[in-house]
């Protein structure tokens, strides 16, 4: 492998969903100062909203959206309007 390929701050940083308070470590060059303690071992902290263990779309919770009731409600309000020529 090259040498001096990743930046020098590439460095192994925590995740933590803040929706279900699940954290995960990975390798990262983002900066913060906040700090957590997992097994003995103090890693930076990055704080995420929604990652891949609280997201519809991968717990598949994902809600169902009532498109059958948008159509109705278009044709009724533009439905019926003759094209003008």
């Amino acid at each position: 492998m090259k040498k001096n390929l990743h930046p020098a701050s590439y460095r192994q940083v925590a995740f933590k969903d803040m929706s279900n308070e699940e954290t995960f470590i990975s390798r990262s060059t983002i900066h913060t100062k906040e700090t957590v303690d997992i097994d003995g071992v103090t890693y930076p902290l990055i704080k995420l909203e929604i990652s891949n263990t609280s997201h519809p779309f991968y717990t598949g919770k994902a809600k169902l959206v009532d498109t059958a009731g948008r159509v109705d409600k278009f044709m009724s309000r533009y439905g019926n309007r003759k094209k003008a020529l």
